[in-house]
């Protein structure tokens, strides 16, 4: 895993990267928050969707749910990028609206998006 940093005006936006899976249940996303905070000193994360583990994207399985609530209880802020069309779960579309709707947690596209979303906010 990787982490660079993006300066912002409501300061450091880190950019996780990798080949592996970096977030697989909710202690890794726990760890990879401690991880940020400790190496870019930042609470706002791009993490592309081939870092996160296939189950968090069926919402039976609860893990994004469990995640997600873990991003809010430490006011983390993410973004997670990346092709998501090839999830065609009516539920799953109806979720990534409504955190797309809010001020902590977003589903985009491209990376240049999520840094312009977490630098607005």
């Amino acid at each position: 895993m990787n982490i660079s940093q993006v300066a912002s005006g409501k300061g450091p936006i880190a950019l996780v990267s990798g080949s592996e899976i970096v977030i697989s249940d909710v202690q890794s996303a726990l760890d990879l928050m401690a991880t940020v905070r400790y190496e870019a000193d930042s609470d706002r994360i791009v993490i592309h969707k081939s870092l996160l583990n296939e189950h968090f994207f069926d919402l039976k399985t609860r893990l994004a749910g469990d995640i997600l609530q873990k991003f809010i209880n430490y006011r983390a802020k993410v973004a997670f990028v990346g092709d998501f069309s090839e999830y065609t779960s009516r539920s799953f579309k109806d979720f990534m609206y409504e955190c797309n709707s809010g001020k902590d947690i977003f589903f985009l596209p491209t990376e240049q998006a999520a840094i312009d979303k977490l630098g607005s906010i």
